[in-house]
């Protein structure tokens, strides 16, 4: 059963279908994604981007090829390039090539994934969204930075859905909802590093580390194991449990909720128990 939370009202309810799935299964998936969504040394280290052999601009797909002459609508005097003054930039990696990696998930027909990045002496940012490719020209794109009035804030472009997994589709299966929630989960983290780091500090657990003094927010779960569950009204939950290793140290609860015949959902990450001092012996 899911995790017994009294202000959680969903979880006394009936449901058609329940599924748990064992840790090394989300870890893999994860880890899959994370894979994919690795930046290039161009994006990551900008003052090696003038030192690029000319080969690395050879397409090798046709999409790619039409990226490239996209490319060339716009002076180069008017692109932003890859800094780290912390300055929004465009990213070169397709993050849409990760859903490659997932038998589940794929984005739907004449969506693009775009990744703008930030970066600056502390470490970096990045903001993905999704928009129709028809709308995707990299001058519409650029624009969306230059037309920024706050640095903080991320570029929106014109066209861009107000959530990216809007863009997404599934098979409907109870696998392809896990996937979903890991997979927004580190896309949302793709290009951050540094003091920016957030997801990429957590661990997936199937139980409390006993090594650690827990303080308990709530009372503890008797089952920490991935889950997922299709309620009769055809909501989707998924709960999941991590703990973050960078301090401060903690027990999360995530739970996430699906509408029916949608992969957007409204997330819920809950910190249920922290690190406390040891004791002295």
């Amino acid at each position: 059963m899911l995790g017994r939370y009294p202000e959680d009202p969903l979880l006394d309810t009936e449901f058609m279908s329940f599924q748990r799935y064992p840790l090394p299964t989300v870890q893999k998936l994860s880890q899959l994604i994370r894979d994919a969504l690795v930046l290039p040394t161009t994006d990551y280290q900008p003052g090696n981007a003038e030192l690029a052999d000319d080969n690395d601009t050879i397409p090798d797909s046709l999409d790619a090829l039409g990226d490239l002459f996209r490319v060339g609508d716009v002076p180069e005097d008017h692109l932003v390039a890859p800094n780290t003054e912390g300055r929004w930039f465009l990213s070169t990696i397709d993050p849409a090539a990760a859903l490659t990696k997932l038998p589940n998930l794929w984005i739907s027909p004449g969506i693009r994934l775009i990744t703008y990045l930030k970066q600056d002496s502390t470490g970096g940012l990045g903001n993905t969204v999704a928009l129709p490719g028809l709308l995707s020209t990299t001058e519409r794109l650029e624009a969306a930075i230059e037309t920024l009035d706050n640095a903080d804030q991320p570029p929106n472009p014109m066209g861009a859905l107000p959530n990216l997994m809007a863009g997404i589709e599934g098979d409907g299966s109870l696998p392809s909802f896990l996937t979903a929630s890991i997979f927004i989960r580190e896309l949302k983290e793709f290009g951050r590093f540094g003091r920016y780091t957030r997801w990429a500090h957590h661990r997936f657990v199937a139980a409390a580390p006993p090594q650690i003094p827990w303080q308990w927010r709530t009372k503890m779960p008797e089952d920490f194991s991935p889950k997922v569950v299709l309620r009769q009204d055809s909501e989707v939950l998924v709960e999941f449990y991590s703990c973050r290793v960078q301090k401060p140290v903690a027990l999360f609860r995530h739970l996430d909720r699906y509408p029916p015949n949608s992969y957007t959902a409204s997330n819920q990450d809950q910190v249920i128990a922290v690190a406390g001092a040891t004791t002295p012996a």
